[in-house]
């Protein structure tokens, strides 16, 4: 059986709550595994683990309860290992690593910025910055809309405005929020968001974080900002012990 990895403390770290237990229905009972004067918080992998809300909620409550008696690395949801022997030989051969980065991390708290454009207002935008683009736009509603040519001209000159825009705001809200953080983490690129960037900041600047994207919000009316955190620091651990466990399409999904 799979040994299901939350995370990695310093060996002195405190115990857990007897009564906590990890992933899966039945939860499997939570025990650690000692290498390289480090600890990971391990349990058995349930068969076809899926990223549940209810094991996502698990997987947090762990972070969290370890998160309280010290520093700790988060592994992300899905994080396997073939057994315990293969956690301990991993802890053993990078042992430095992970000290310097539960130093490096200790106090510290991820947020995770997602940005999109207000289609309506970023529409506006483009049109009262482009007089080609009025112009283009003026001549076709007087001829009644214009000829099929001259609207394809339109839209295409459009969406390249559109997508120069993306480009100059993605480096424009890193650019912003860069000050009030520690360290930042591109996250992938994915369909729908203009960015994606995880912070690093400190437990104590978190307001001065959100006062920061506030300020974002409230200078580019055009964008809308997902904000996610407090949450562990997963965005600066790698390389982890284990790899993410992957469903049938190769990707890790949220489910009811």
């Amino acid at each position: 059986m799979s040994t299901y990895v939350y995370g990695i403390t310093a060996g002195s770290h405190s115990s857990l709550p007897e009564e906590l237990a990890g992933v899966g229905d039945p939860a499997r009972p939570l025990r650690t595994v000692a290498g390289g004067g480090l600890t990971a918080i391990v349990s058995d992998a349930p068969e076809g683990l899926r990223p549940k809300r209810r094991d996502l909620l698990a997987h947090q409550t762990v972070l969290s309860e370890a998160g309280a008696g010290g520093s700790v690395l988060p592994m992300r949801f899905g994080s396997l290992a073939p057994d315990d022997d293969a956690v301990a030989q991993v802890l053993q051969e990078r042992a430095e690593h992970y000290r310097e980065r539960l130093a490096a991390l200790d106090g510290r708290v991820e947020y995770n910025i997602k940005a999109t454009h207000n289609e309506e207002a970023v529409l506006y935008r483009v049109m009262s910055e482009n007089p080609e683009l009025r112009a283009l736009a003026e001549s076709n509603r007087r001829s009644g809309g214009g000829s099929h040519e001259d609207k394809l001209r339109l839209g295409e000159m459009v969406a390249q405005a559109v997508q120069r825009l993306e480009s100059t705001d993605a480096d424009e809200v890193r650019r912003q929020l860069e000050p009030a953080a520690e360290a930042v983490s591109p996250g992938p690129d994915s369909t729908g968001w203009l960015a994606n960037v995880s912070f690093l900041v400190p437990r104590d600047g978190s307001a001065r974080f959100v006062e920061a994207v506030d300020e974002v919000r409230k200078n580019n009316p055009h964008l809308e900002l997902r904000v996610n955190g407090p949450l562990p620091p997963y965005s600066f651990v790698e390389p982890g012990p284990a790899e993410p466990a992957r469903t049938p399409s190769g990707t890790v999904a949220a489910e009811e």
